[in-house]
């Protein structure tokens, strides 16, 4: 068994079938990854962005068979990772990736993150008392935006304005002029996306974001969560504080770097997303 990683976003298992005899490898994770392990089908990123449209988490399942052969020489590979001092995790996943390709692509689930009783109404209590509310997630872009709507962190009377994919300097100068002339703008950036912008423009991008009623930032590594903690602290008002909720191993590290760190433990799927306010 592979369990999952936040960095990985996947998990596996290998399993013998007792009738058949036969190895199968069986791995389920985001769809984002999942794509390029898989053997090409356009009916996967249809059938994703349908359902994160409709506020759907989705995993995508796939599966190998694996002979007795390759099956045993991969064994060997993967006690040799396990036993190395140094990187053993690097050379374990190193190792687990060699049979992560051209897989069989099986179903695609889409599992409905239903809100606690009230976060409506207790998310626009701290909107009006003047408390601002991010949220950092690492769903889909549409899946994201989906639920914070429904979550009512994105109020029925602001503009929504969605940083498009820049992959250099110049476009994202071109987007930080164009999101400039926003007013009461709602904004959603993806993690990778926000990594170029501080790369080349952490102040100008902050400045823009503190002054937004809402950000959502999606696609969110756990160590992009902790990183935007610190750079409110650091360019937010010196009389600000900031807090962090999460509910989960990823939220971890965001927790910590926060002036008051939240973690909610709760049933899975009946909890509140993971959120950073200042």
């Amino acid at each position: 068994m592979f369990a999952f990683t936040s960095e990985r976003r996947r998990m596996g298992i290998i399993v013998r079938d007792k009738q058949t005899n036969e190895i199968i490898f069986y791995l389920k994770g985001a769809d984002i990854v999942m794509q390029n392990i898989v053997q090409y089908s356009d009916w996967l990123n249809e059938k994703c962005s349908n359902m994160a449209r409709e506020g759907l988490r989705t995993l995508v399942v796939a599966k190998k068979t694996l002979t007795p052969e390759y099956y045993q020489e991969f064994e060997e590979r993967l006690i040799k990772a396990r036993i190395q001092i140094i990187d053993r995790n690097r050379h374990i996943y190193d190792t687990i990736e060699t049979i992560e390709h051209d897989m069989e692509l099986l179903c695609i689930t889409g599992v409905e993150d239903k809100l606690q009783d009230n976060v409506r109404q207790t998310l626009e209590v701290l909107r009006n008392a003047g408390i601002k509310v991010w949220m950092l997630t690492g769903d889909k872009l549409e899946t994201a935006i989906c639920i914070a709507k429904s979550s009512k962190l994105i109020a029925r009377n602001y503009d929504i304005h969605i940083f498009k994919e820049i992959r250099s300097r110049e476009e994202c100068l071109q987007e930080l002029n164009i999101f400039r002339h926003k007013t009461n703008s709602c904004l959603i950036i993806t993690g990778d996306t926000l990594q170029i912008c501080l790369a080349f423009y952490e102040e100008d991008l902050m400045e823009l974001a503190t002054q937004c009623p809402t950000v959502v930032v999606c696609r969110c590594s756990p160590t992009q969560k902790a990183n935007v903690a610190d750079l409110l602290k650091v360019h937010g008002d010196k009389k600000v504080r900031v807090g962090a909720i999460g509910d989960g191993g990823n939220d971890v590290s965001m927790i910590q770097r926060a002036d008051v760190g939240i973690g909610i433990v709760g049933k899975e799927g009946l909890i509140l997303k993971k959120k950073i306010f200042y």
